[in-house]
């Protein structure tokens, strides 16, 4: 079955950074888009980014916009978010996600739309 694990996730102070990673077993990256979401405590869970099937187009929420960047390698099947100019409202925990789906990344960025999500990784920021 599909197992998603993210790690990365840490203290940092504000203008630092941060790369999470969520380690896919059960798919191929092919055949998913992959998505990183996060949630603050008393919030509801908000996307963040996301990479189409083929690897090749992203999309990113305004608040991360220029400042995070989705990636993956698909010899490890691991999924990546590099994370810079942290700031304190970028604290919550992040969830990585996959869904079964060709179509470009704009048009995932519903949290509705996943099949499968990992448990989640802590980000906390200081000011």
């Amino acid at each position: 079955q599909v197992q998603l694990a993210e790690s990365g996730g840490g203290l940092v102070q504000a203008g630092g950074s941060l790369r999470l990673s969520c380690a896919a077993s059960g798919l191929t990256f092919s055949s998913y888009a992959m998505g990183w979401f996060r949630q603050a405590p008393g919030k509801e869970r908000e996307f963040v980014a996301v990479l189409d099937r083929y690897g090749s187009t992203t999309s990113y929420a305004d608040s991360v916009k220029g400042r995070f960047t989705i990636s993956r390698d698909a010899a490890k099947n691991t999924l990546y978010l590099q994370m810079n100019s942290l700031k304190p409202e970028d604290t919550a925990l992040y969830y990585c996600a996959a869904v079964k789906s060709a179509r470009v990344a704009g048009a995932i960025r519903d949290r509705l739309e996943y099949d499968y999500w990992g448990q989640g990784t802590q980000v906390t920021v200081s000011s």
